[in-house]
Parts: C-alpha cells; sequence; structure tokens
C-alpha cells in the first residue's frame, strides 16, 4: 500500500469520496503494455466450504495474442503449448498429449484470459473490484451462463497481472499467484511449439 504523503491530505481524503477505478481503463493498461510475460505460479484449489483440495506451482511464458507455455512442475508435471491456433496437452505420467483447437479449449481459463489481445468486456461484465496491497481489482462477469466460472477476479499492479482468482459454478475457487515477473522481454518462439515425444500417443481432442 503507497506511504501517505502528508498529514493534511490525509484529512482531505478522509472527507472526500472514493472514485472508482475504470476497470475498462485498468485492463486497457495491461492488453497495451504487456506484450510478453514470464512468471512463476502457485495455484490453490479449495471446494464449496473453503476447504484446500490441492496445491500445485511451476512457470508461465506468454507472447500476445494467444501465444504461451503454461508448466506444471509440483506435485506432478504437466505441460500446456498454444500457438495460437491449437494447444497441447502433454502428460508425461500417462506419455499423451492431446490436441485441441485454441478456441474451444480455451475460453474462460488463466492462460486464455492472460494472452489474448481483445478486449475481455467482449466476453465478460467488468466491475471494480477495489484496492488490494497496491494492486486494483477488476471483477470480470461472464456474460454467457455457459462457461465453467460464474466470476473472475485479476489483480493489476502497474498493468501487470499479480494474482487471479476464480469462482467455479458449484462453489469452488481457484487462486493463482504470480512472482518474479518479467514484461515485455525476448521470449524464445520455440516455447511456444510442441512436437510429440518418440512413443507418447498423439490424442485429437476435437474441437
Amino acid at each position: 500500500m503507497k506511504l501517505r504523503l502528508f498529514a493534511a491530505l490525509l484529512g482531505l481524503a478522509a472527507v472526500l469520496p472514493a472514485h472508482a477505478e475504470d476497470p475498462q481503463a485498468t485492463l486497457r493498461k495491461f492488453v497495451d503494455g504487456v506484450q510478453t510475460l514470464t512468471a512463476d505460479f502457485s495455484q490453490v484449489q479449495s471446494d464449496e466450504g473453503g476447504k484446500v483440495t490441492g496445491t500445485s506451482s511451476g512457470k508461465l511464458s506468454l507472447s500476445r495474442p494467444g501465444k504461451f507455455r503454461w508448466t506444471y512442475e509440483k506435485p506432478y508435471s504437466q505441460l500446456m503449448v498454444c500457438d495460437g491456433k491449437k494447444i497441447w496437452l502433454y502428460d508425461p505420467d500417462l506419455a499423451q498429449v492431446t490436441v485441441r483447437s485454441a478456441e474451444q479449449a480455451l475460453n474462460g481459463t488463466p492462460a486464455a484470459l492472460l494472452s489474448q489481445k481483445a478486449l475481455l468486456s467482449e466476453a465478460y461484465t467488468l466491475q471494480d473490484g477495489g484496492k488490494d496491497n497496491g494492486a486494483s481489482i477488476v471483477r470480470l462477469l461472464p456474460k454467457s451462463a455457459d462457461g465453467d466460472f460464474k466470476s473472475i477476479e485479476l489483480w493489476l499492479a502497474n498493468g501487470v497481472p499479480q494474482r487471479m482468482r476464480f469462482h467455479d459454478q458449484l462453489g469452488g475457487r481457484t487462486d493463482i499467484r504470480f512472482t518474479g515477473i518479467k514484461t515485455n522481454n525476448k521470449v524464445d518462439a520455440d516455447q511456444f511449439r510442441f512436437t510429440a515425444p518418440k512413443g507418447v500417443e498423439v490424442v485429437d481432442g476435437g474441437g
């Protein structure tokens, strides 16, 4: 939270009404300002009662529009790679990779929200969620009732995502936090290509 500057200004702020931040402008700063991003992430899933049902962590690389590499490292290895048109979901333990259309497979997922270039207001109603430790929170409510999530919250600090929280239709929650964030650095294009290792079964997931 930013340090308060002067006692006089503090007193003035106490009597002035707070102005809500425009969530569209907050998202626009992210859409226009971040072309590539790399980060570590930690993910916690909870059920409708708040009980933790799973934790995981890994690394993320993205290049907008639409390209990303989402690598789960713990507690098990799993990889999602998208070149903007197709997505590969690789499970080394099963020796299997599933290939699907990116548009169909990623609707409403964390990777899709972060990597797309189009305005999120086309698919979501945007609300100002207030401030949290210097980050602006944008709440996204899907305009379609067909999705997996009933609401999504995105924490942005200076136009850079810090955290995401997804609320599913059954009351469960997925909380993702990003650390070690780097933006607009050169990212190797090979990060967003996938070739199935020899002996791995390739499954057409449709879409």
